[in-house]
């Protein structure tokens, strides 16, 4: 792979950048200090600005008024937007958007990708299933009725249900296929009930009872939740670094500027040792990254499927961000564990994310099955 990125990779870095620069992480309270969300609904007001700045609109073609950019490219700017712990459904609107173009019929992204890459409509996707634990296709049935496809089941934990105009809800038909379905909250045999994250985001859990979806509003291609659930778990991993990267600054501004016995604590060796132990994990972090990002957007083969790429990401990221705000807190001493300090809020970001599609023991048995059926050498 080339670790080199292209212009226009960069240039939406640098845009994101621009974006999100003034952004407060600590805009709204402590998940400690609420007892409900942290927030009726996303940043409205961010979300407008990234339309306007074309990053809604990273990766549908041309055609449909976008970039016709990668998953390299989305995962820069959502690393970019975890350093100050952007409130947006940018990864599940991208995401969704990004699997109705690689697998949808062309009425269904004539009718969605144009608007939702101009931020006028919102999108986000049911990818934790009943309990979080298990697969998400499996928490709902589908059966086709004539010209409309019916569901039943229910979803746990899904993002900004509460303020979406669509849910893409994966489900498995009788023939043990997987289909994606986009569902209107609100709408007839289809209820939300109210959840919170570690994070302190609003969630609401999905409740499908003979809710009817036409069929244009259906992704039947086969794959298609494979390959979105893959690019899910790879946006995860760059929230996971990017979070990571921003806290560890924050350490080190922190220790270089507290004193001990007359002297930075940066300067002592157990410190400067955590700290250098925190770097290697962002580093690997990093790579695995963008190899499993890379493999989605080439659709290059390699040793093994796309998924295992993904499985190393996703272990990394779980692992490794836990890590680095753990040892945050510890090298912060007591400001740590302060609930009006923001690491607070980095630490309960870095646990949502951590087990956002499963946490490292579930990507290593992942990990585990397809290495004994693709053996290497």
């Amino acid at each position: 792979m080339d670790f080199t990125f292209s212009e226009e990779q960069l240039a939406a870095a640098e845009a994101a950048r621009g974006v999100f620069a003034g952004v407060a992480p600590d805009a709204v309270p402590s998940p400690a200090l609420t007892t409900g969300a942290v927030a009726e609904g996303f940043d409205r007001e961010l979300w407008d600005r990234l339309a306007g700045a074309d990053l809604l609109s990273l990766l549908p073609a041309e055609e449909y008024g976008g970039a016709g950019l990668d998953a390299v490219a989305l995962c820069l700017v959502l690393r970019e937007s975890a350093k100050v712990l952007a409130r947006v459904p940018l990864l599940e609107t991208s995401a969704a958007m990004a699997a109705v173009q690689a697998y949808g019929e062309k009425e269904l992204k004539d009718r969605l990708l144009v608007r939702a890459g101009r931020g006028e409509l919102v999108l986000t996707v049911a990818a934790s299933g009943r309990t979080g634990h298990d697969p998400a296709e499996l928490a709902v049935t589908a059966r086709q009725d004539g010209q409309a496809w019916v569901l039943d089941g229910v979803q746990t934990a899904v993002p900004w249900a509460y303020d979406a105009d669509l849910v893409l809800v994966p489900a498995h038909t009788e023939a043990d296929r997987s289909v994606l379905a986009l569902v209107a909250p609100g709408s007839e045999g289809v209820t939300l009930a109210e959840q919170v994250s570690t994070s302190g985001e609003r969630l609401g859990e999905l409740r499908l009872e003979s809710a009817r979806v036409a069929a244009r509003d259906m992704v039947t291609a086969e794959g298609t939740w494979e390959w979105l659930r893959e690019l899910l778990a790879t946006g995860t991993c760059a929230l996971a670094l990017g979070l990571g990267e921003r806290v560890l600054r924050m350490t080190s501004e922190y220790t270089g500027k507290r004193e001990q016995f007359g002297y930075p604590v940066a300067t002592f060796q157990a410190v400067a040792v955590q700290a250098a132990d925190r770097y290697i994990d962002l580093r690997a972090m990093e790579a695995t990254l963008w190899q499993a990002a890379w493999r989605i957007a080439s659709g290059a083969a390699g040793a093994l499927p796309t998924a295992g790429d993904v499985a190393v990401a996703k272990i990394w990221a779980a692992e490794g961000v836990r890590r680095v705000v753990q040892t945050a807190q510890h090298l912060h001493g007591g400001f740590g564990a302060d609930t009006e300090y923001v690491l607070h809020r980095y630490h309960a970001w870095a646990k949502q994310i951590e087990l956002a599609l499963g946490g490292a023991g579930a990507y290593e048995e992942a990990l585990g099955d397809l290495l004994a059926a693709h053996p290497l050498g």
